[in-house]
């Protein structure tokens, strides 16, 4: 009886082995030679498990009136901007030229492709140069 036991064991240990495979360590992460298609799967899964909390979208959310607060305040930048510009340079607009506003020296200078505007904080030092090419 132990014979048939220790055939038996022997046969299985012996059959067992022909099926055998190797194993293969396939990464599952693109960056380390996985799968390209996985990329979308391991991204979401890392958002999902990301507890941060960005400080950024936090600041945004604002009231209602906060934001009608801001919209008014930008109108009416903008209407006293135009108003400012109309009384300095008048309807002809900007001319070739040089302009003093405040701490702001604008020099005005037409080119063949357009027109070059200069501006120079004197308090600060900063030039800043705007090209408005013509149509």
């Amino acid at each position: 009886m132990k014979k048939e036991y220790y055939f038996l064991f022997l046969l299985l240990f012996f059959l067992s082995d022909a099926f055998a495979q190797d194993l293969v360590y396939k990464p599952k992460n693109p960056a380390f030679g996985g799968d390209t298609f996985n990329y979308q799967w391991l991204l979401s899964s890392a958002e999902a498990q990301d507890v941060t909390v960005d400080e950024s979208k936090l600041n945004n959310q604002g009231s209602t009136l906060d934001d009608f607060t801001e919209s008014l305040n930008r109108q009416l930048l903008s209407q006293l901007s135009r108003e400012l510009v109309y009384n300095q340079f008048g309807d002809d607009g900007l001319e070739d030229g040089t302009y003093s506003i405040g701490n702001f020296q604008i020099d005005v200078t037409s080119t063949l492709d357009g027109l070059s505007i200069n501006i120079f904080d004197s308090s600060v030092g900063d030039v800043t140069q705007i090209f408005v090419p013509f149509y």
